[in-house]
């Protein structure tokens, strides 16, 4: 299409020389590329409330980008943020892949989980982005700068609502700006993908319910049972009859050695969600644990009688309990 071909060369013109002068809603009026780009577009009607007309992070750290090592450096400046001191060099053997000479989303998601952090995947709206930074939160996403430059990590920090731009630590660039409508541009060929990566005590402003807990789940996974503990715990704060979370937290607890904690939150669980297999089974198991056999019994005993998928599991849970329950009875 003449027009795409068109905003092509402006945007190619544009990275290149990183000195952008126009704002998105101008560009867009000249382009007629509203259709092209709708969510720039849609944020030309409203700016998404409450948010504050400009935001920008000053005191978000700064690493020059090398070549092909954008994703490391993206990856440090959010950790460092969130209080992680790693350098992008340190980062290049958990995310940098020499064979595609970048990085891939899977390992820039991954790799916060290795330091203690939480990192989540945003929904593609642009403005889930906004709402991010001006919650103080960086965010990482993924670009297309064209033919030459390819895919490119940059950080945004802020964003100027009135004139249409953000504000972006990327390649050797501190303070890039550039429109809304040049991001988006570059930004839809990736399919709008952006992160955030958080402390577990902290909570991303557009956080969905079930797409958070898969997030602090992962972390869980990646071997972080204190840092996950404390992300299930405030996750607990804002969701707090989400019985799944209350079995995460156990899991973290029982972890650490603290089956005493970990009981708690499974008979939470378990008043919320009385005929959970799960839950029953991991309560009888730290009861058990906790050398409690004859209280465990009842609770592995319903978990039995519900049947289901798990059935296999408890019925090994049922059988140790019992085991355990006749010879502490032959010791006696």
């Amino acid at each position: 299409m003449v027009v795409l071909a068109a905003l092509s060369r402006l945007a190619h013109h544009w990275l290149r020389n990183a000195r952008y002068a126009a704002g998105v809603f101008i560009l867009a009026a000249l382009c007629g590329c509203a259709s092209l780009l709708p969510q720039s577009a849609a944020l030309h009607d409203t700016l998404p409330d409450p948010l504050k007309e400009r935001v920008e992070l000053t005191d978000v750290p700064f690493f020059a980008q090398t070549e092909y090592q954008c994703g490391p450096a993206a990856l440090a400046t959010v950790l460092d943020y969130s209080g992680i001191k790693v350098t992008p060099e340190a980062l290049v053997p958990e995310v940098y892949l020499p064979e595609r000479k970048g990085s891939l989303q899977i390992e820039m998601l991954a790799a916060p989980r290795r330091h203690g952090i939480v990192s989540y995947q945003l929904a593609p709206r642009f403005a889930d982005l906004l709402q991010e930074v001006a919650a103080g939160n960086p965010v990482v996403v993924l670009q297309n700068l064209g033919f030459r430059e390819g895919w490119h990590y940059a950080v945004v920090v802020g964003y100027d609502y009135h004139w249409g731009k953000l504000y972006l630590r990327s390649g050797k660039n501190k303070r890039q700006v550039m429109p809304f409508a040049i991001h988006e541009f570059t930004w839809m060929r990736g399919g709008y993908w952006a992160m955030v990566a958080l402390p577990p005590d902290r909570i991303p402003a557009t956080a969905d319910e079930s797409r958070w807990l898969s997030a602090v789940t992962a972390l869980e996974r990646a071997g972080e049972p204190s840092a996950a503990r404390t992300a299930y715990q405030t996750f607990l704060k804002r969701w707090p009859e989400n019985v799944n979370a209350y079995v995460g937290l156990a899991n973290t607890q029982h972890a650490l050695g603290e089956l005493r904690a970990a009981e708690a939150s499974l008979r939470r669980a378990e008043r919320l969600d009385p005929k959970s297999v799960i839950v029953l089974n991991n309560l009888a198991q730290t009861l058990s644990d906790e050398g409690r056999d004859a209280d465990a019994l009842p609770f592995i005993e319903r978990a039995a009688a519900l049947g289901g998928p798990f059935a296999d599991a408890v019925e090994q849970t049922r059988a140790a309990i019992r085991e355990r329950m006749e010879k502490t009875k032959q010791k006696k």
